[in-house]
């Protein structure tokens, strides 16, 4: 199998338990909630998006033959930015990652040595082995990932209230401030139902802050 990537970069995590971590995001093109053209965003499932993940120009992106060549490019860009020190760690994400991340991707990946992280919107099934895996539900869209390390829902969404999420099987949960011109109306009101429900975490996207990518 091929992979459609559309960037290759290292940063630091921004958001939820794994914040200020060292790592690698691999960024795959393509999701099944929206097509990632500005004139489909009102017809979309998921409408408050705020990443480019059309197409294979980012940095480090393109059509990788197969999982060793894409995990090798992944420890390439580890060294380049990382160096040889700390344990390497990658993010799989989006668009959404389970449409493309498999086993032999996964295997390949542990096999140079990183722990893989995946960020999803929860309505693929995820493959064993992924060492910590995040779902970020979305209003509208039928959830398959009912367990995994952190939940992090996006807040507020209509239709798609914390209560729905409390009981599944996550270790952390958190609520992310809905990004926009309303973002510090969300902020304040995300704060308060976390002071009210302590079994979420306010979740802030520290990258935005700190002007990383």
């Amino acid at each position: 199998m091929s992979y459609a990537v559309k960037e290759i970069y290292g940063t630091l995590q921004g958001e939820g338990a794994q914040i200020g971590r060292a790592a690698i995001f691999l960024r795959f093109s393509g999701c099944n909630l929206w097509s990632g053209i500005e004139a489909d965003r009102a017809s979309a499932v998921c409408q408050f998006c705020d990443t480019a993940f059309v197409g294979m120009d980012g940095e480090g992106g393109g059509r990788f033959a197969d999982a060793n060549a894409l995990a090798q490019a992944v420890r390439r860009k580890w060294e380049r930015v990382h160096g040889d020190r700390g344990a390497p760690f990658v993010v799989c994400t989006g668009g959404e990652p389970l449409l493309q991340l498999d086993a032999a991707l996964l295997a390949a990946l542990h096999g140079e040595g990183f722990r893989v992280a995946v960020e999803t919107n929860g309505t693929q099934a995820p493959p064993a082995g992924i060492d910590w895996l995040c779902v970020s539900p979305k209003a509208g869209a039928a959830l398959r990932a009912t367990q995994g390390d952190e939940l992090k829902l996006v807040y507020p969404q209509a239709a798609a209230a914390p209560e729905t999420f409390e009981g599944l099987d996550f270790q952390h949960f958190f609520l992310q401030p809905l990004d926009g011109p309303a973002k510090a109306r969300h902020t304040a009101e995300a704060l308060d139902y976390c002071l009210r429900h302590p079994q979420w975490r306010l979740s802030l996207q520290a990258h935005k802050l700190l002007g990383l990518p």
